[in-house]
C-alpha cells in the first residue's frame, strides 16, 4: 500500500483544491509544506501531486531564496475570476475580490461598502450601525446571512456582533395608554446611568418607575440622537400618526431593487433611500407613499424641486392635480399630499399648521441637509413613516449619524451593482490641471493672503479656453458647467454666449432654460450651486466642474451625477489649476466617486 492511498488524498490535490488552498493561504503563491498543511495530507504526497499538476501545465513551480520551491497558477487569470472572500476579524473588514452578486446582496444587509476602486478589491467595513440597523427579526438570521458568504466562522467576531445586536435593544419609546411617550429602558442600570445621566429635564419628566420615564413631549426625537450618540440606538414603537387614508395607486412597474427599498422600508417604517442619481430614488419613494396609503408631507429644500415632485406624482400615481399641495415662497396650499419647502416647514407662524395635520408618510428629500440647523426643526416633524432621499448622504462635518436617528437608517444597493444590471450608466471622470493663463495670474496667486488663493485658482482664465476645447471636442453633448462664483459664471457666459444660472436668475426664467435644455432646445448651460441637487436635468451627457473643488464630497458626487442616468454614456471633466490647493481639492471630492466603482483619471494639460 502506497502512502498515497494511506493519506487517501492524491486526489484531492486537484488544480481546484490548490487554489482552494492558495484563498486559505491569503497568498497567491505557497509552498508543498503549507499546500500540505490546508489539505491535511504529507508534504511528500503533496509535492507528486504539485508535480503532477505542473506536467499538465496547470501549476508553476519556481525556486527562491527564500524557500526551496513556491508553486503558483499557470493561468493567474483562473484564480482572478475566482470570489475570494478575506476576513480581518480584529479590524471588522472583509476584502472581496470578484464578489458574486449573491455574496453582494447579502454583505449589503450586515456591512458597509467602503471601497470598490479595485485597488483591495471590494472593501467591506462592519460597523455598530450597520448591526444596528440590520434588517432582521432574530440574531440568528443575521449571524446566518453573514457566514453563508465567510470563507470560516469568526467567534471573535460573532460576540462582537451579538454584544452590538443586544446594545441595539436597550431602549425603546413607546405610547402610554393615556396618550403620553414613554422612554423604557431594559434594565434599572440603563435607565439610571445612561439615560438620566445623558438626558436632562428638557427630555424627561419625573421617572414612572425604574426602569421607565415620562418623555417631555416634542423632544423624542432630541432622545433617539443623544442615546444614539451614547452608543444605544433606541426602538421607536411609539403608536405614531398615520393619517387620513389616501386613494392611491401606482401606475409605474418598480425595478426589482425599488421594490425591495420599498418593502425594507414598510417592514421598519423608517429608513433613507440611498443611491446614485438616475436610480429612480424618487419613483421608489411614490411607491411606498402608495403602498403606505396615508397623507403625506414630502420636505424638499428648494421650490423647483417641489415642483418636479409634483409632475413626477402625476405621472407615477392615480393622484388628481387637486390632490396635490406646495407650500412655500410661491403659494402656500396643504392636501393630502403637501409638498413644502424645509425652511418654511421649520418656521414658527407654518408649523403649527403641519403640526395639526395626522401625516401618514413624511419623505425628507436631499436629506443630507437634516443636520444643520436651519433645516433640524423640520425633522422634529414625526410620523409612523418617515423616509429620507440622498445620492451621497455623507457630510464634511461627520453628521451622518443624525440623518440616520433623526429619519432612518440607510437602505440601497451597491452602485457597482446597478452599473453592471445597466439601470445607471457609469460616467467617465477625468481630473484636468492646467496650467496659469500667464504670468501675471500666477504672480497674483503667488503673492495673496491665503483666502484669496482659492478663488483666484478658482477663477484661472485658462479654464474658458479649456471649457471651449472641451465643448468642441463633444459637438452634440448637452452639456453643464459648473461654478462657485459669480463672476466667473458671467466671465464664461459672456465667453461662449451660453446662458447663465444662478440664485440671482428669476424662478420663470430658470424653468424656461431648464425646460429648453430639457427638451434638447439648448445644448449648454452654465449653472452655479443652484444645479448641485433638486433639478431633474435627465439628458446631461457632459459635466465641466470649473470651480467649487473646495466644496464638499457630496457636492462633487452631485454635480458628477447629473450625468449618471439610465441610458447613454458620459464625461465628467474636472478642471484644476496646477500647483495649487485645486489639485488636493480635485482628488478629495472625486475620491468619493471613486470608492463607489467610478474609474477616475487624471491629465496634465500643456
Amino acid at each position: 500500500m502506497t502512502d498515497e492511498s494511506v493519506d487517501g488524498t492524491a486526489d484531492a490535490v486537484t488544480l481546484e483544491s490548490f487554489l482552494d488552498a492558495l484563498q486559505d493561504e491569503g497568498r497567491p503563491v505557497a509552498t508543498a509544506q503549507q499546500i500540505a498543511r490546508r489539505l491535511d495530507c504529507s508534504q511528500a504526497t503533496a509535492s507528486d501531486a504539485l508535480n503532477r499538476l505542473v506536467k499538465d501545465g496547470d501549476v508553476e513551480r519556481l525556486n527562491v531564496e527564500s524557500d526551496p520551491v513556491v508553486w503558483y497558477p499557470t493561468e493567474w487569470g483562473r484564480l482572478a475570476d475566482r470570489e475570494r472572500v478575506v476576513l480581518f476579524p480584529e479590524r471588522r473588514e472583509l476584502v472581496v475580490d470578484q464578489p458574486s452578486q449573491f455574496t453582494r446582496a447579502k454583505l449589503s444587509q450586515v456591512a458597509h461598502l467602503v471601497d470598490t476602486s479595485g485597488t483591495k478589491g471590494y472593501l467591506y467595513r462592519i460597523r455598530q450601525e450597520d448591526i444596528w440597523a440590520a434588517p432582521f427579526e432574530e440574531l440568528g438570521d443575521l449571524l446566518q446571512t453573514l457566514r453563508s458568504v465567510l470563507p470560516r466562522r469568526s467567534p471573535h467576531l460573532e460576540e462582537w456582533i451579538e454584544r452590538q445586536w443586544s446594545r441595539a435593544r436597550q431602549f425603546t419609546l413607546t405610547t402610554h395608554e393615556d396618550g403620553y411617550t414613554v422612554l423604557e429602558a431594559a434594565s434599572e442600570s440603563l435607565m439610571g446611568n445612561v439615560a438620566r445621566q445623558k438626558l436632562d429635564e428638557e427630555h424627561l419628566h419625573a421617572p414612572i418607575s425604574d426602569t421607565e420615564s415620562w418623555v417631555v413631549e416634542g423632544s423624542e426625537a432630541a432622545i433617539k440622537r443623544i442615546l444614539y450618540e451614547a452608543g444605544y440606538p433606541v426602538v421607536d414603537e411609539r403608536e405614531l400618526e398615520t393619517g387620513d387614508p389616501l386613494d392611491i395607486e401606482l401606475k409605474t412597474t418598480l425595478r426589482d431593487y425599488q421594490r425591495d427599498w420599498v418593502d425594507r422600508f414598510l417592514d421598519q417604517r423608517a429608513g433613507v433611500f440611498v443611491g446614485p442619481s438616475g436610480s429612480g430614488k424618487t419613483v421608489a419613494a411614490i411607491g411606498a407613499l402608495a403602498a403606505v396609503g396615508g397623507e403625506t408631507l414630502i420636505l424638499v429644500p428648494s421650490r423647483e424641486l417641489a415642483g418636479q415632485w409634483r409632475a413626477e406624482l402625476l405621472e407615477h400615481t392615480t393622484l388628481d392635480p387637486e390632490q396635490i399641495g406646495e407650500y412655500h415662497g410661491g403659494q402656500k396650499d396643504i392636501e393630502p399630499v403637501t409638498i413644502a419647502t424645509y425652511q418654511v416647514a421649520g418656521m414658527d407662524r407654518h408649523r403649527a399648521l403641519f403640526d395639526r395635520r395626522e401625516w401618514g408618510l413624511i419623505v425628507y428629500d436631499e436629506v443630507h441637509h437634516i443636520p444643520s440647523e436651519v433645516y433640524r426643526r423640520s425633522a422634529d416633524l414625526q410620523s409612523k413613516h418617515r423616509l429620507g432621499l440622498s445620492a451621497t448622504p455623507v457630510r464634511e462635518d461627520d453628521r451622518e449619524t443624525d440623518i440616520y436617528t433623526l429619519v432612518g437608517p440607510p437602505i440601497g444597493t451597491d452602485w457597482d451593482a446597478l452599473f453592471d444590471a445597466g439601470y445607471v450608466q457609469e460616467p467617465e471622470v477625468e481630473i484636468r490641471y492646467l496650467p496659469w493663463a500667464n504670468d501675471e495670474e500666477r504672480n497674483a496667486y503667488a503673492s495673496a493672503e491665503p483666502r484669496a488663493k482659492h478663488r483666484i485658482a478658482a477663477e484661472n482664465p485658462a479654464k474658458v479656453d479649456e471649457i471651449r476645447h472641451l465643448l468642441t471636442e463633444h459637438p452634440t453633448a448637452k452639456a453643464l458647467v459648473f461654478v462657485d462664483w459669480l463672476d466667473q459664471g458671467r466671465d464664461i457666459s459672456n465667453a461662449l454666449n451660453v446662458p447663465f444660472i444662478s440664485g440671482e436668475t428669476p424662478h420663470h426664467e430658470r424653468d424656461r432654460l431648464f425646460n429648453e435644455f430639457r427638451d434638447g432646445e439648448r445644448r449648454t448651460l452654465i449653472v452655479s450651486r443652484v444645479g448641485d441637487e433638486g433639478i431633474d436635468l435627465p439628458n446631461a451627457e457632459l459635466a465641466i466642474v470649473a470651480s467649487g473643488l473646495g466644496g464638499s464630497r457630496r457636492q462633487g458626487a452631485q454635480r458628477a451625477g447629473r450625468t449618471m442616468r439610465p441610458t447613454g454614456s458620459a464625461t465628467v471633466y474636472v478642471l484644476a489649476t496646477r500647483g495649487t490647493r485645486e489639485e488636493d481639492f480635485a482628488q478629495r471630492q472625486m475620491r468619493h466617486l471613486s470608492e463607489k466603482g467610478i474609474r477616475v483619471t487624471e491629465q496634465g494639460i500643456d
